[in-house]
């Protein structure tokens, strides 16, 4: 069986072995969780304490860059910074390997994501950002991707063409549209500093406890400007969004100084992520559990409203 084949087919037995490989015993309660890139898990071990199993997709991430991802939860954790780092399960080491999948165990928080926050909320968390990106400028992440345009741009513009998923008319306008982006906004990212960064710091993977904010899934750090971990919490152009990122920057600046210069990347980063995001569909389309969870990927509507925003998006930058 390939590795492809035991990620798709992983049982409670084979997550259940994982776990107990360095001593520690299950009660044999095993619960998938809902992932998309990753399998998933929640394991009850025998204090009644639980943990959260993550078996890395195979071929996404070599063995290093994941183990930049464990240092920079490391480097956070000794910090104080409230983000959930890896746990050693008796092996001595975070990074476990089970019939060649990559996995790593975490512990489970209780906690609970908003969607809306009040102003307060917001300061809060831009506190602990300017904590995290203080800790994240300490040391580079050398096997990370880096937020770039090949990577967020020209490779998803790739995996898009190779599936045929959108109408042939649409296709080269979608295409230089994109191209058109990528083209205005690698010299503007040519210009800022990049550090690690959470890279995917949307309010899902914010936890909120009676204690705080804490920092989840950092499966999609990369080499980026600290920008990247502020926009997706206050998108858009009207005065609501700006006033949220204004909120955010006052916590943050407590911490750290921010370079306010890269507000200008707010659009320029959105574009990125919409691209990346249709071309990561694309990529992942022969897993099952895609195209039951976007089944209006081929529809020309979907493709219709990206081209849209791309083109509005598109059209701020030509300003």
């Amino acid at each position: 069986m390939t590795e492809a084949n035991t990620f798709f087919a992983l049982t409670p037995e084979r997550v259940l072995d994982a776990v107990e490989v360095g001593g520690l015993r299950s009660t044999g309660r095993c619960l998938p969780l809902r992932a998309f890139e990753n399998r998933v898990y929640e394991v009850e071990l025998e204090d009644e304490s639980r943990l959260v199993v993550k078996f890395y997709r195979p071929g996404r991430w070599s063995r290093e860059t994941i183990l930049d991802e464990h240092q920079f939860l490391a480097d956070l954790a000794e910090a104080e910074v409230p983000a959930v780092a890896p746990m050693d399960l008796g092996k001595g080491t975070t990074l476990n390997e089970i019939e060649g999948i990559y996995y790593a165990a975490f512990p489970r928080i209780r906690g609970r994501s908003l969607d809306e926050l009040d102003a307060e909320h917001r300061r809060h968390i831009g506190r602990t950002l300017g904590r995290l990106h203080a800790v994240g400028a300490a040391r580079p992440a050398p096997h990370r991707p880096t937020l770039g345009v090949e990577h967020y741009v020209h490779e998803p513009l790739r995996n898009i063409e190779k599936g045929n998923f959108m109408p042939e008319n649409l296709w080269p306008r979608y295409r230089d549209m994109a191209v058109r982006i990528a083209e205005a906004v690698a010299p503007q990212l040519a210009k800022v500093k990049f550090q690690r960064v959470h890279g995917d710091l949307h309010w899902g993977n914010i936890l909120w406890t009676r204690d705080g904010p804490i920092l989840v899934d950092f499966d999609d750090c990369v080499m980026g400007p600290p920008i990247q971990d502020l926009w997706l919490l206050a998108r858009g152009r009207d005065e609501e969004a700006r006033k949220a990122r204004e909120d955010l920057l006052e916590g943050y600046e407590i911490f750290r100084e921010f370079d306010r210069s890269t507000l200008s990347l707010v659009e320029p980063l959105r574009a990125l992520r919409i691209i990346y995001m249709s071309g990561w569909i694309a990529k992942r389309w022969e897993d099952p559990s895609f195209p039951h969870a976007y089944p209006n990927f081929k529809d020309v509507r979907y493709w219709m409203q990206e081209y849209e925003a791309l083109a509005g998006i598109a059209e701020t930058l030509a300003r």
